[in-house]
């Protein structure tokens, strides 16, 4: 029997170790993840996230500008900081359209209750991003959030949290318009966001 054979044959059950967000930045505090690692906790566990490439950048960069230009001060655009979910998870989305708070979040971070949309950028975390991070922004009640999936050349949409899912789920392909639902004013075409 070879290793292979009996690693699959033997049913192993591992313990994991959950952490909260206090845990979490405590050990950011102490040292332990250095400052060029890019990690997020998600569900009590401690993800490290891809390196991002120069498509991503771009489109990040992209829709930073151009979000903060077309909301100007009603909003408040969160680039790639640590939203509070609860007390087991505090992702790092790409980009977070804000209610606007007059200390711009300097005091605490922000909650689901102070975020009007998500957005995702995936080129190889697309599966991660719809199977894991979607799910866990409807059950605690983000309005809306995008995936652009940069190797499909789409945009997902979802809006309408209900139950612990979205209601309201839609791809969209270049040539066609995303118009958000929880952010009136913010209206782009998927050719602008692909680039």
């Amino acid at each position: 029997m070879s290793v292979q054979e009996a690693t699959e044959a033997v049913s192993v059950q591992l313990n994991r170790r959950s952490f909260t967000v206090a845990e979490y930045e405590r050990m950011g505090q102490a040292g332990i993840f250095s400052e060029d690692e890019r990690v997020e906790l998600v569900c009590g566990e401690i993800i490290e996230m891809s390196p991002i490439g120069e498509r991503h950048a771009g489109c990040v960069g992209f829709l930073t500008q151009l979000i903060t230009l077309l909301l100007q001060r009603n909003a408040v655009v969160w680039v790639q900081n640590p939203i509070r979910l609860d007390d087991r998870s505090e992702p790092q989305p790409d980009i977070a359209v804000l209610k606007p708070r007059a200390d711009f979040y300097r005091r605490s971070k922000p909650t689901p209750a102070d975020v009007l949309l998500v957005i995702e950028v995936s080129d190889t975390t697309f599966d991660y991003d719809r199977r894991i991070k979607v799910p866990l922004y409807a059950r605690v009640g983000i309005p809306e959030v995008w995936v652009v999936n940069l190797a499909d050349e789409s945009v997902e949409t979802y809006a309408g949290p209900s139950g612990g899912s979205y209601q309201t789920t839609r791809s969209h392909a270049r040539g066609e318009e995303l118009q958000s639902s929880a952010v009136a004013s913010l209206r782009l075409s998927v050719a602008e966001v692909l680039g």
